[in-house]
């Protein structure tokens, strides 16, 4: 009787915690939700960031905290996210960039990008701009590539893996030399590139459109197979002689692994709607983005799709993993 009453009870309490996780899926959110970002306030990224969380904000009805966690070329951020309770109320934003490039771009990395997180849904695709200072006589990529061949000391600036690999790669195709500088923030390297302390930086254009608008920064060349309508007199990499360039970067929106179907469900469907408002696409274009609405399982397909690419592209651009 005794060992009856014993798995009476245990059932009972097993019950009682499936009900319960169930109501905690059904009530979701029902307290702030913090979303976790490699970049810090005012960059491109934060910028970008700050108009999804505040749409998702309105359809969630709870607060949404940005915890700008910059450094380590945003591992840092990837790291939170992956040891984070996967209960919906730590999401990761992030770009391809980091979860398929830093898989060869960095040594024993302390999570992995496919089996720690979950895609939600992809929201942004994002034109790099190659700039120079506004005080430079440099007009055109052909003008960069002759000084640098002429000059010897080059430095460049870079605060992500999509910067770091495109400057690289375009340095091994126009045979040009220049040393790579890693900053925290592209408000730091900016005032560098204005000071021509840089001879050149490769800026994602959510942060560097508005900069070049207001003459603070002279662009070159946007790295997209195509103009973007935000510069559209700056010609694309190839248009400017650089064969077979082209770096897009795209954002997506991830839990850690675990998280509740339900969940995962509810947060897609309020991003796709966000990305498929007629204001956010004005936003992005604004921002030199445009909206990408992939779903978590076509994010998830188009992410791995992309590692041989991404693999080929480092190994092309004769970076050393760190």
């Amino acid at each position: 009787m005794k060992r009856i009453w014993k798995s009476l009870f245990a059932a009972l309490v097993c019950m009682c915690a499936l009900a319960s996780g169930a109501s905690a899926q059904d009530s979701y959110p029902d307290h702030p939700i913090h979303v976790i970002l490699g970049f810090p306030a005012g960059s491109g990224a934060d910028i970008l960031t700050r108009y999804f969380t505040q749409k998702l904000e309105a359809l969630a009805k709870q607060p949404i905290v940005v915890d700008n966690k910059p450094g380590a070329t945003g591992n840092i951020s990837l790291r939170t996210v992956a040891e984070a309770k996967p209960d919906g109320y730590t999401i990761l934003f992030t770009a391809n960039s980091n979860m398929a490039g830093s898989r060869y771009l960095f040594k024993n990395l302390p999570f992995d990008t496919l089996k720690d997180f979950v895609p939600i849904a992809s929201f942004a695709q994002i034109a790099f701009v190659m700039t120079v200072s506004p005080k430079s006589p440099i007009n055109s990529v052909a003008d960069l590539t002759k000084h640098l061949k002429e000059k010897k000391d080059n430095l460049f600036g870079y605060t992500n893996q999509t910067a770091q690999l495109s400057s690289e790669y375009y340095k091994q195709i126009a045979g040009v030399q220049a040393k790579a500088v890693s900053y925290k923030t592209a408000a730091d390297a900016m005032r560098d590139v204005i000071e021509s302390t840089l001879d050149f930086m490769i800026f994602d254009g959510t942060f560097s459109a508005g900069q070049i608008r207001q003459g603070q920064l002279k662009a070159l060349a946007v790295t997209t197979a195509t103009r973007i309508p935000t510069l559209p007199d700056t010609p694309t990499m190839q248009e400017a002689g650089v064969p077979n360039y082209e770096f897009s970067p795209w954002w997506c929106a991830y839990l850690p692994k675990g998280a509740p179907q339900p969940v995962l469900d509810k947060l897609q469907a309020w991003m796709l709607q966000i990305d498929a408002m007629p204001e956010t696409a004005k936003f992005l274009e604004s921002v030199a983005a445009i909206p990408q609405h992939d779903t978590g399982k076509e994010a998830d397909a188009r992410l791995r799709a992309e590692f041989p690419k991404w693999e080929k592209l480092v190994k092309a651009a004769a970076i050393e993993p760190q």
